[in-house]
């Protein structure tokens, strides 16, 4: 895989010409700024620049006005190789908090393995439904100690408008609800992204983590997909390399919330 070549598909793919990922979602663009705007519940926020040192902070001072406007808490999307260099230290200095750095690591379907070897007494249900939707929070919550509501609000929207742009499945434990994740889809691209893989503390360290990635795998690989692609956590990224999977770039997540700066 030659990692130049890749990483500049990835921006060019899902940041530059990135496509809305869920239905009322947009993406705008505003100058050199590539932005999607959606409900409360929706992700909303800068998935693209292309900013230099004089226009840095005028485009920053834009999208912060923008999604003030709304009443939108928002997210920039930064990565290690955007431009200008300084770019973090400029979105702290506009009340931006940091949320934690992760690696976004890909690896060519071909490459990865797509047998599920699962625990014994552990099968896959696939997500079709509410009841679904509801299980995969559960376990959001148990393995990242994080609110699933505005999660699950997008995730049953996915489902009634368009589930052809999203796979979900959940490992089971007789009826116990273990492990979940999800792939989404970007048709016309050559990325399918995974996101949400979350273990139960009791039952990591098993392999489930590695099953649902290769089923995954194999999910893309039947639809033609290229390759996969994962914003990693520390926790994660140890076996995802074992998988093939490479670092492209780093990750940081900048969020502002306008409610708390009105508050101040």
């Amino acid at each position: 895989m030659n990692h130049e070549e890749v990483l500049a598909l990835f921006d060019r793919q899902l940041r530059r010409d990135a496509q809305a990922d869920g239905p009322g979602t947009r993406i705008e663009r505003d100058g050199d700024v590539v932005r999607q705007v959606g409900a409360d519940h929706d992700w909303n926020g800068v998935l693209w620049s292309d900013l230099d040192h004089a226009t840095a902070d005028v485009a920053i001072r834009a999208q912060t006005r923008y999604f003030a406007a709304l009443g939108r808490e928002f997210e920039w999307k930064t990565y290690a190789h955007d431009r200008p260099s300084d770019l973090e230290t400029r979105l702290k200095s506009a009340g931006f908090t940091p949320e934690p750095q992760e690696a976004v690591m890909v690896a060519p379907v071909r490459d990865l393995p797509t047998d599920t070897a699962l625990p014994e007494g552990v099968r896959l249900r696939p997500v079709t439904d509410t009841a679904g939707v509801d299980l995969v929070a559960d376990v959001h919550e148990q393995a990242f100690g994080t609110s699933s509501v505005r999660l699950r609000q997008r995730l049953l929207a996915q489902l009634a408008q368009n589930s052809e742009t999203i796979s979900m499945v959940v490992a089971m434990a007789d009826d116990l609800p273990v492990c979940a994740a999800r792939m989404e889809l970007k048709p016309g691209t050559d990325f399918a992204g995974l996101w949400g893989g979350g273990t139960v503390a009791a039952w990591r360290g098993r392999g489930i983590y590695r099953a649902l990635v290769a089923h995954r795998a194999r999910t893309a690989a039947d639809l033609g997909y290229r390759y996969l692609q994962v914003d990693a956590t520390d926790q994660s990224r140890p076996i995802l390399q074992r998988l093939g999977f490479t670092v492209l770039s780093t990750t940081t997540p900048y969020v502002y919330d306008p409610h708390r700066r009105r508050n101040r």
